[in-house]
């Protein structure tokens, strides 16, 4: 015997009112993506430069984390690491002077002035009472070539280098031709290379230029660059 309860299912089944229907996969996902797009659901949601940075970040601190473990003494190890390299990199950094970009050419030991070796001397000996030492090593430089000159050791030329100028009176003073060459390198590394000169360096220039005009050139040395000329 069918009660009330059974009597009124039959009737919905009968006229297919109010049937839950099965909706297939596919189409129910396509469905709630369509709602899901709706820009209202999307209105709190970061940008593309706030999640490119969101991934970056992440990525710095999963670097870390990996470092720190693997560094000894943890986190701790690590910022001592960072710092040790910091540390060496300034040291580094003050003692070699500022690296340059490109490389430049050589260029004239005098440039456009016309002084004489006095004064060259008289500006180097201003420059190292002052600690400019890099000033004083290339006025002293100066000086020393433009005494050779002065002394027809070396043949007055505008346009010499001291690369060319150390070559040449290491010819007629073979002495101190391993110093004139020192010389000379130390001279472009602190003109053109960005080295910083110190103290030191200006004293050995500056016993050099003395010890030079010392010296007289060797006989042998003095007839090959006549025969040169």
């Amino acid at each position: 015997m069918t009660g009330a309860g059974g009597t009124a299912a039959i009737r919905l089944i009968r006229s297919g009112e109010d049937i839950p229907v099965d909706t297939p996969r596919v189409p129910a996902r396509e469905a709630a993506r369509d709602e899901l797009s709706d820009p209202m659901y999307h209105e709190h949601d970061p940008n593309l430069l706030e999640r490119g940075l969101d991934r970056f970040w992440d990525w710095i601190g999963d670097l870390f984390a990996g470092a720190a473990g693997a560094a000894p003494g943890g986190p701790l190890g690590l910022v001592v690491l960072v710092l040790a390299v910091g540390g060496l990199t300034a040291a580094l950094w003050w003692r070699l002077g500022t690296p340059r970009r490109t490389a430049r050419s050589p260029e004239t030991l005098f440039g456009s002035t016309t002084r004489g070796a006095a004064d060259h001397r008289a500006a180097a000996s201003a420059h190292a009472e002052a600690h400019l030492w890099t000033e004083a090593v290339q006025e002293r430089m100066r000086a020393l070539v433009r005494a050779l000159e002065d002394r027809a050791v070396l043949d007055p030329r505008p346009g010499r280098t001291a690369d060319e100028a150390a070559a040449e009176a290491g010819q007629v003073m073979s002495a101190h031709a391993d110093r004139l060459r020192a010389a000379a390198r130390v001279f472009d590394d602190v003109t053109y290379g960005g080295r910083a000169a110190n103290e030191a360096t200006y004293l050995t220039l500056r016993t050099l230029d003395l010890d030079l005009e010392a010296t007289k050139p060797t006989p042998a040395a003095g007839t090959a660059r006549e025969d040169a000329g």
